[in-house]
């Protein structure tokens, strides 16, 4: 599985952006996928997850600003819609598809990363 995430730009302070991360190899449903993102000098932070039930979860500081979605028609695909964008939103942003099996006693996990896209929110 390959994971390409694009849509990020420069943008004005309160304006909106749409990220979109696809995968090459066939996710469907099987996976958890989310958008974390890492400013300069600072660890990388989840900012939105989606589950395969669909359960959302959004980091405090986003809340009712971004939304997490998948396709419905390419279950390959998730995006991220940003809005009432904030100069503390600049980060790169990097989507991950994120899968753990368990057999028995075995666990495995799957855990892909895109490679991220910049986003810059002026003041």
């Amino acid at each position: 599985v390959q994971l390409q995430a694009f849509g990020g730009g420069l943008v004005q302070a309160g304006g909106s952006l749409r990220l979109t991360c696809t995968a090459s190899g066939s996710i469907h449903n099987l996976y958890t996928l989310g958008w974390y993102r890492q400013a300069p000098g600072k660890q990388r932070d989840l900012v939105a997850a989606i589950t395969r039930g669909d359960t959302v979860h959004y980091a405090d500081s986003v809340k009712g600003r971004f939304t997490i979605s998948r396709d419905n028609a390419n279950k390959n695909t998730v995006y991220l819609q940003m809005n009432s964008l904030k100069p503390e939103d600049t980060a790169v942003y990097y989507c991950r598809a994120l899968r753990t099996v368990v057999n028995g006693a075995t666990i495995r996990n799957y855990d892909y990363w895109g490679q991220g896209t910049q986003v810059t929110v002026s003041s």
